[in-house]
């Protein structure tokens, strides 16, 4: 299978990336309704780092994005602010998720994420898939 590449001005590319996210003392809080709101809040911050969402999943206390960028985006400033907008937002629009976490925190510090190059992408689309498959 050709990999999908992507060009600018003066390159061609291939960045892909999975991200997970871990809710704060993996609580269980995530549910249908709040993953369908952290994804928009995924997208909508995306769009400001040319960040393009290609699939995403959940379990009730992570979330799995896979997701293509440009060579110039800053990861670490897009995670940050999409960590920073989503806990406020999610708290602002369920306040109920509040009484479930302790000291406010919806994420934990940490994430992880890897390039998709050691693995082949249809391997991570099916691992997300089957996340709520078990």
């Amino acid at each position: 299978m050709k990999p999908n590449l992507d060009k600018n001005q003066h390159s061609v590319y291939s960045l892909t990336y999975h991200l997970v996210l871990v809710t704060k003392y993996r609580k269980q809080v995530i549910n249908p309704k709040i993953y369908s709101r952290l994804r928009e809040i995924f997208q909508n911050i995306g769009r400001k780092y040319n960040i393009h969402l290609q699939e995403s999943n959940y379990e009730t206390d992570h979330i799995n994005f896979l997701f293509k960028a440009k060579p110039d985006t800053v990861l670490l400033k897009f995670i940050n602010s999409y960590k920073s907008a989503s806990s406020r937002l999610i708290k602002k629009e369920y306040p109920e998720i509040k009484e479930k976490l302790w000291k406010g925190a919806f994420w934990k510090i940490g994430y992880f994420i890897s390039t998709t190059g050691g693995v082949n992408i249809e391997t991570i689309r099916k691992y997300i898939e089957r996340q709520q498959k078990k």
